[in-house]
């Protein structure tokens, strides 16, 4: 993998591009193989005014989220000692860092790497090369969007579902046993969020654009297909009788 030289400045080199003082706090672990990469990118986020981490493979960065318990993290996939899909994949499964918001970062672009990687868990999937100022704005947008995200712990019943929000977990009635039991199940963050908001309007049909809108923030640029994968995940593990889609316009919980 290589990165071709991007861009490093666009202004005064002497004065911090962040003017938004709430994100110069935040913390940002950069994980990947390739100095060139983490000197480019540690170097424009430092002029944004973001506290920087580097690891160098999986193993690494699992030891640098624990130390230093970043506000973000930028993953590569394709690393020595564990890659970025099994880094995803245990944060999300870790209550301490499920919600880290993660922006995958990779040379590998197929379909069907972008559906991997936001199915373990990432919350943007970005393609090698990137420009600097595409990546700064997707960075802080998910920073923004994390920070409107913070919300009391929360119980939502709804059916025969029971939706964590403090544990991004659902919990389902079965009919075997005996009469209560539950099935337990964990979702990848986007796929809990997307549930959660859709059963907190039920009747309500919410068109793709405003779904991307409110679960992934109208700052954040993914495709309309990102809400039919995450839907059809979603059935897959609850069944199909939930989420109903409204042809030609979007989506809506059943009432």
């Amino acid at each position: 993998m290589h990165m071709p030289d991007q861009p490093v400045a666009t202004s005064d080199p002497t004065e911090p591009m962040n003017d938004d003082p709430q994100e110069d706090v935040a913390t940002i672990l950069i994980v990947d193989d390739e100095d060139d990469i983490l000197d480019l990118l540690e170097y424009n986020l430092g002029r944004e005014g973001f506290d920087t981490a580097v690891a160098r493979d999986g193993v690494e960065a699992m030891e640098k989220v624990r130390t230093i318990e970043p506000d973000l993290i930028i993953l590569d996939v394709m690393m020595p000692n564990m890659d970025g899909i099994e880094v995803c994949r245990r944060l999300r499964q870790d209550a301490h860092f499920r919600t880290v918001p993660i922006l995958m970062l990779t040379a590998r672009t197929e379909e069907e790497d972008q559906v991997e990687g936001l199915d373990v868990g990432a919350d943007i999937y970005l393609g090698k090369p990137v420009s600097v100022p595409v990546l700064i704005s997707q960075t802080k947008a998910l920073l923004r969007t994390a920070r409107r995200s913070e919300t009391p712990p929360d119980l939502l019943a709804v059916h025969d579902l029971k939706i964590d929000r403090d544990r991004y977990l659902v919990y389902q009635e079965t009919d075997e046993g005996d009469e209560g039991d539950e099935k337990e199940m964990r979702f990848p963050r986007k796929e809990f969020e997307l549930l959660y908001f859709l059963a907190s309007h039920p009747g309500k049909v919410f068109s793709r654009q405003e779904l991307l809108d409110e679960v992934w923030g109208p700052d954040v640029y993914v495709v309309d297909r990102t809400v039919d994968v995450h839907v059809r995940k979603i059935r897959e593990k609850i069944g199909s009788d939930y989420i109903e889609t409204v042809k030609g316009v979007g989506y809506k919980f059943r009432e």
